[in-house]
């Protein structure tokens, strides 16, 4: 029972922490860190752990997959040499300032890099979360950011911990080797298997199957990397932009009805889970500390914590003016961001289950059999960390309306443009394709209508008071009116046992497609 206990609860704490967020200007993923520190106090219920190896092999995949899918490549490679320089060496340096202060704090060398190589790396899933309503440039450059460097930072952890326990001898060129390796394998492995799963899906006309195969795709591009020693956080986001590119040639709507909504609300309970998980860590962590007074670990968390929130902003606001003397085309002087708005990257460095589960998977006991040295403290400290950075989003509203940032048209204005153009091409195609396949006159005469209409609200788009604006509006308006009567007499035929309940739920879904259609409206907004 305990198992179906903690669904429940999850799933109350995921739905009030939903709509605690609509009514307040809280983040939900700082409501259900909260959630996961109450439910700590529940002797009941605090023994719920999930192992490190199912966030790292299970969830980690998976989110890192859809945010893969779902982010501009474009984007990414108009900042790539940003996106390179913060996933690699700031990892680097964060991981060796967290270690300096850790080890002046007290802790031993070995565990010292550990820690600093655990809190290295941003979350992916906590950037998409907290900072998804920023301008695309910005949102974009942190969840590449936030996609890339955990598999520098695991690379550098699994050698800290390697060294520490006594397993791996450290020497320049091996570091080198892992590093290159780690990059290069993991994309190759996640380009072979995003070549796989095109070839496959190309040739799938069952919407299910064809969900399936999208399903295990992340998996399997871990599975490979790690097979091959190579990053497999690299290998699920090489595939997942690979596939970005491909998949909407080869996808069929039918498909992307149901797979699109089935991964955002898959990820979206992932997520929530993760967010429960560490407030229920850093309960569980402060219940385990023994090695270290209490008060005496609360300055270490505020330490560490000052070090790794103050390298971002040391970082933003060095390497820009670097690079403007080193990189003087004007292409580079169009893509320069201001001081003020940079503000809003720094504060966005979030930690999150990558860190958590990279410090819970430390092992109990070194090489020679001795305990890990201070093993409960590094896991408490790591717990902090990841609670206080994510606090920083309390403040994300005010650091953006401090940032000034320009109002981002730019998506609104490609979506016109799309729009617009799409319909160009379908105008222009009409009476080709009218003869292939053989429409009559007066269909090609209503869809040309059609098309038309479609034209002048786009030409009227923005103009509330427009003829064609109002005239659509209310015709929307008493269409999903009559669908709504159409549903009520449809219930009533099933509570009169005219028809059965398939017939009932068949003919729900088609009202429900029209229904999206006529409201215009993405459902997953």
């Amino acid at each position: 029972m305990f198992g179906l206990e903690m669904v429940v609860v999850l799933g109350v704490a995921l739905v009030a922490s939903g709509a605690l967020a609509r009514r307040y200007p809280i983040a939900p993923a700082i409501l259900l860190v909260l959630v996961g520190v109450l439910i700590g106090f529940v002797p009941h219920l605090r023994q719920a752990q999930l192992p490190p190896e199912a966030v790292l092999l299970l969830f980690l995949p998976a989110l890192l997959y859809w945010e893969s899918l779902t982010t501009s490549l474009r984007e990414i490679r108009n900042n790539l040499r940003v996106v390179v320089l913060t996933s690699t060496v700031l990892v680097a340096a964060t991981a060796a300032a967290v270690a300096a202060a850790a080890h002046a704090l007290g802790l031993e060398w070995g565990p010292a890099c550990v820690l600093g190589a655990a809190l290295a790396p941003t979350d992916a899933t906590a950037v998409g979360v907290l900072a998804r309503d920023l301008p695309r440039r910005t949102v974009t450059v942190l969840r590449a950011e936030s996609l890339v460097n955990d598999g520098t930072a695991l690379v550098l952890y699994g050698l800290a911990v390697g060294v520490t326990v006594g397993e791996v001898q450290l020497t320049g060129w091996h570091v080198v080797w892992l590093l290159a390796w780690s990059y290069a394998g993991g994309v190759l492995a996640g380009a072979l298997i995003g070549l796989v799963s095109w070839q496959l899906r190309r040739r799938m006309d069952d919407p299910m199957l064809e969900g399936l195969a999208m399903l295990v795709t992340p998996f399997a591009a871990f599975l490979l990397a790690d097979a091959v020693h190579a990053s497999g956080v690299l290998a699920v986001v090489a595939c997942g932009l690979f596939m970005s590119q491909v998949a909407p040639r080869i996808t069929a709507a039918a498909t992307r009805q149901i797979v699109i909504p089935f991964w955002a609300l898959s990820t979206t309970v992932l997520s929530s889970v993760l967010f429960v998980l560490i407030g229920l860590s850093a309960q569980a962590a402060v219940r385990g500390l023994n090695s270290t007074p209490p008060m005496r670990a609360l300055v270490d968390i505020v330490v560490v914590t000052a070090v790794v929130i103050g390298v971002r902003w040391a970082w933003v606001y060095t390497t820009p003016y670097l690079i403007r003397l080193l990189d003087r085309r004007p292409a580079q002087r169009l893509r320069r961001v201001p001081a003020r708005q940079r503000t809003v990257t720094a504060v966005a460095g979030f930690r999150g289950a990558v860190s958590l589960a990279a410090v819970l998977a430390v092992p109990q006991t070194l090489a020679s059999g001795a305990s890990f040295p201070d093993r409960d403290l590094m896991v408490l400290i790591a717990c902090g960390v990841i609670v206080l950075t994510l606090l920083q989003a309390l403040f994300l509203p005010a650091v953006v309306r401090f940032a000034r940032l320009p109002r981002d048209t730019a998506v609104d204005e490609e979506l016109q443009f799309a729009d617009e153009y799409s319909l160009e091409a379908a105008r222009d195609a009409l009476d080709a394709t009218a003869t292939e396949l053989g429409s009559g006159e007066a269909v090609v005469e209503r869809v040309r209508r059609e098309l038309d209409k479609e034209r002048q609200l786009l030409a009227s788009a923005g103009d509330d008071d427009h003829p064609v604006v109002q005239h659509d509006d209310q015709y929307r308006d008493l269409s999903l009116a009559l669908l709504g009567r159409r549903r009520e007499a449809l219930l009533d035929l099933r509570d009169r046992q005219r028809i059965d309940d398939i017939v009932l739920r068949r003919l729900q879904h088609r009202l429900d497609q029209e229904e999206v259609r006529f409201a215009r409206a993405d459902p997953l907004e």
